[in-house]
């Protein structure tokens, strides 16, 4: 009888400290499941709205029947595209207008065409096979479309100041610079700029002329 007693004594015990594990399991369950509702419900009210352009479109859109020529214009930081979508219906130009906030959208009701706009953070092809980085003959940073000598200006970044890079420079880093240093992706890109504007005038006037003086 006395190891009856103890063996039942044992299994209470055993019950009262499975008791908070369980309740713990539960409380964990019911943590997680509301974490997942909240992420969810924040991905979903933080989906970008229409710009008021785009709902200026939507509405326009909105009033038409029939198709319309539709056209994506990529825009890269060096170089652009042009992708050809088709007739497309007023209602699919809607859908593309909700499903890609961050584009513009032209529409030309005379024409019956719509234009859409991509800025993409990178070289076009064109440009990772034709891209060079050199000096004009003004003292400009400059991006070219082929060798400088062509000058077949793409954009241009910012003065520089010859004479500081003539005396920090090695020569062979000058004469690059001025035959044109290829550039075929966005970290060449980057590099070149983040190299030479060390040398733009402007800062260098910043460094020169500070915005106030110590009496």
């Amino acid at each position: 009888m006395m190891e009856f007693s103890l063996w039942k004594n044992l299994k209470k015990r055993l019950k009262r400290k499975r008791r908070p594990v369980w309740m713990l399991g539960v409380i964990m369950f019911c943590l997680l499941a509301g974490w997942l509702f909240i992420a969810n419900k924040n991905v979903v009210t933080a989906a970008p709205k229409p710009s008021a352009n785009q709902t200026s479109v939507i509405q326009e859109l909105e009033k038409l029947d029939g198709a319309l020529s539709t056209k994506l214009r990529l825009v890269y930081v060096c170089g652009e595209e042009s992708k050809l979508l088709g007739q497309l219906m007023s209602k699919e130009i809607v859908q593309l207008v909700l499903a890609h906030p961050e584009w513009k959208v032209m529409l030309n009701q005379e024409q019956g065409t719509v234009q859409f706009e991509e800025r993409i953070e990178d070289l076009s092809e064109h440009c990772k096979a034709n891209a060079y980085m050199g000096v004009d003959k003004k003292g400009n940073l400059t991006l070219y479309d082929g060798a400088p000598k062509k000058e077949k200006v793409v954009r241009t970044f910012f003065q520089l100041d010859v004479r500081y890079m003539e005396s920090s420079l090695p020569q062979d880093k000058l004469d690059q610079l001025t035959k044109g240093i290829r550039i075929t992706d966005m970290e060449e890109y980057n590099s070149v700029l983040s190299t030479y504007s060390d040398y733009a005038i402007e800062q260098n006037q910043k460094v020169m002329n500070p915005a106030y003086q110590q009496e």
